[in-house]
């Protein structure tokens, strides 16, 4: 099978303005995420509405491409980019949305979404990771999931799920394991497609999660289980945090 990535980058982030080009250690953000996950991919592109993404990304020698300023999730611009670059050259059987503000993205966790695809009855993947706090499990900026024994998405929820009728919540993890959301997926270029037209749900507009359209409308997600912390950058803060790890 043939794999490739998009990475939609945005400039106008409310909570980050600017996000994709912060400079970490000498290098861009985006720059970063793109040379993390090259190696391991039939092709990689940059998906951008704005002009300085766009240049930066040529600057280092990647490949990018302009899609609209009008799009509402990742998924959209993705396909719009895809549809752009496969116009007049080879198609891929998967396409990888890989997140953005993801500098420090491994190889595994991509090796891990590639394989769900060993299986021909896959149309989605993602990942997920077990939860080992408490106060991991409360917070709402966590996403939650819940899969069945075939590892398939029952539902995602921004509430711990499930409840644990009759037992404090300071117990919940020890009678049952919780996982989180990591927010990449992978789709059959053909399955791409119908997503993308799918309007929005009311279970979407609910949870705020794009993912349940597709469960609602009846598309499977397979899930596959990463031991690998996902390391996002959402606000300058949270930049400030990376750089005193001394990841890189």
């Amino acid at each position: 099978m043939k794999f490739i990535g998009i990475i939609p980058a945005r400039y106008a982030s409310t909570r980050f303005p600017g996000k994709p080009l912060v400079d970490i250690n000498g290098k861009t953000m985006i720059q970063r995420v793109y040379e993390q996950v090259s190696s391991i991919l039939d092709d990689v592109w940059v998906a951008t509405d704005d002009n300085r993404i766009f240049d930066a990304v040529q600057g280092f020698g990647g490949k990018v491409v302009m899609t609209s300023d009008k799009h509402k999730s990742g998924t959209d611009r993705v396909k719009e980019a895809y549809d752009i670059i496969t116009k007049e050259g080879d198609v891929f059987d998967v396409i990888i949305n890989i997140q953005g503000d993801e500098p420090f993205i491994q190889a595994d966790q991509i090796n891990s979404l590639k394989d769900c695809f060993n299986s021909p009855n896959v149309d989605i993947a993602t990942l997920a990771k077990k939860i080992d706090s408490v106060d991991e499990l409360l917070d709402i900026n966590k996403v939650k999931l819940v899969r069945s024994i075939y590892g398939k998405a029952l539902y995602f929820s921004r509430f711990p799920i499930p409840y644990q009728r009759g037992v404090e919540e300071s117990f919940w993890l020890e009678n049952h394991d919780y996982y989180k959301h990591i927010g990449m997926y992978a789709y059959k270029s053909s399955v791409l497609g119908e997503i993308a037209n799918l309007p929005m749900s009311k279970l979407e507009m609910s949870e705020s999660l794009e993912q349940l359209r597709w469960l609602e409308n009846g598309f499977t997600i397979q899930t596959a289980i990463t031991d690998i912390e996902s390391i996002g950058i959402d606000t300058p803060e949270d930049l400030n945090k990376v750089k005193q790890m001394n990841l890189l």
